[in-house]
């Protein structure tokens, strides 16, 4: 199997490792070709400077920034691909923006796989993401084998569409769970409360969760290097936002962090990590 990774970021590059390692990755490509060239180099591969490089792959996964992004390597890939090839995106998007690269690749006779993944860059390192794919039944089984390279969970959600759905969902999660535990560290930071007995004896018990045990101790020396940028936060909240509009439902802990980083991004913290929040909590304590 001949796999294209395009989109080499802090998620995509360690995907991409990934599928080297199994001996399936054939070629990589990126917004910034040096990168790419770097990559290609480091693991045996060639390195596409556009759509045409990746003709021979049988399948290509996305991972990049935003819509328009999704959408314009739909389009050059359609014109490349062989019928019957297959592009799975693992990026952030509107539900609306899966269905419309599948409907640009079909032209094509290409399949399109949205498959956005949680886990942060610590799972993409360990190859211990959750990918949740809208797909065709047939299509995702041909591509679960590489997906599997760097996915601990891969589930089909239902048809396109349903990965972001569900995506959409998480993020809520997150953002909900980002704002409880900055709230209460911030609290404990101004209740005097030692860190290194506060962390263990929250994480024993109810409290316990990923965002608490990965960024915990981090956040509360404010060290913020990324794992997930505060500006990818946003753009994913208002995706999520928009989707719950769509379907009436009430949103006020989205809205809150929607705000919250909002704030984050307008003062400059656009690249720090998701963690940075802390910072707002304990500011408007002042």
């Amino acid at each position: 199997m001949k796999i294209g990774f395009i989109g080499l970021g802090a998620m995509g590059a360690p995907m991409a490792r990934h599928l080297a390692a199994k001996g399936l990755l054939a070629v990589v490509g990126n917004r910034s070709h040096a990168k790419a060239e770097a990559l290609a180099a480091e693991l045996g591969v060639a390195a596409g400077a556009d759509a045409s490089g990746f003709a021979p792959c049988v399948a290509v996964m996305l991972c990049v920034s935003a819509d328009a992004d999704v959408l314009a390597n739909a389009r050059a890939l359609a014109g490349v691909l062989r019928p019957g090839a297959i592009v799975v995106d693992h990026s952030t998007v509107a539900r609306a923006t899966a269905i419309e690269a599948q409907e640009i690749l079909a032209t094509g006779g290409i399949g399109f796989i949205d498959a956005p993944v949680s886990g942060g860059v610590e799972g993409a390192r360990n190859g211990r993401l959750s990918v949740m794919c809208g797909a065709d039944p047939a299509a995702l089984e041909t591509v679960r084998p590489a997906l599997e390279c760097y996915g601990a969970r891969v589930s089909r959600m239902g048809p396109v569409g349903s990965g972001q759905a569900t995506k959409a969902v998480n993020q809520v999660m997150v953002a909900g769970i980002n704002e409880a535990v900055c709230e209460a560290l911030a609290l404990g930071a101004r209740l005097g409360l030692d860190p290194d007995l506060l962390l263990p004896t929250l994480g024993s018990g109810a409290a316990a969760n990923w965002f608490l045990d990965k960024r915990g101790a981090t956040m509360l020396r404010g060290e913020f290097a990324p794992g997930f940028k505060c500006e990818h936060m946003l753009k994913d909240l208002r995706i999520a936002r928009a989707t719950a509009e769509g379907v009436g439902i009430a949103h006020p802990v989205l809205a809150q962090a929607e705000a919250d980083y909002a704030v984050l991004v307008r003062e400059g913290h656009g690249e720090a990590d998701t963690s940075a929040l802390i910072a707002l909590k304990l500011a408007d304590a002042d």
